[in-house]
């Protein structure tokens, strides 16, 4: 198992963590996603076929920034 873990902008409340949980969880392949409201981070578990940059295109279409520091 693979993880990955992002810093977002524009994660504020429960609406945008239910969102991003939801729109992840959809990719083939994730098994675990957690969203720390209060650093802004995104750990996301997953196996083949999903890919990182799969993640990461989901999380910029759901509508956050990922800050790439």
């Amino acid at each position: 198992m693979e993880s990955l873990t992002c810093n977002v902008s524009g994660l504020q409340n429960k609406e945008g963590k239910t969102q991003i949980k939801n729109a992840l969880k959809k990719i083939d392949g994730v098994s675990q996603v957690g969203v720390n409201l209060q650093t802004g981070d995104i750990l996301v578990e997953y196996n083949s076929p999903a890919t990182d940059l799969e993640i990461k295109s989901c999380i910029e279409r759901s509508g956050f920034k990922i800050d790439y520091a």
